[in-house]
């Protein structure tokens, strides 16, 4: 899987994210991208972002347009 580069992201996108504790299962969380974490254009496990409701976690999705 392809990371999501930086230029993509911005505050308002929504996006499905993997937190710290759920890096071995691989589980997502949904939410809005309030902050990014990462300063680099890329990373190869997934720019680091906070969302709205404060998770942070790595980028793995960007989610669809109907969701």
């Amino acid at each position: 899987m392809s990371s999501i580069p930086r230029k993509d992201l911005a505050p308002g996108v929504k996006v499905a994210v993997v937190q710290k504790q759920d890096q071995r299962s691989g589980t997502l969380t949904k939410g809005t991208v309030k902050d990014i974490l990462t300063k680099s254009p890329s990373h190869p496990h997934g720019i680091k972002v906070r969302l709205t409701d404060g998770t942070v976690g790595r980028v793995k999705e960007l989610a669809k347009a109907d969701e």
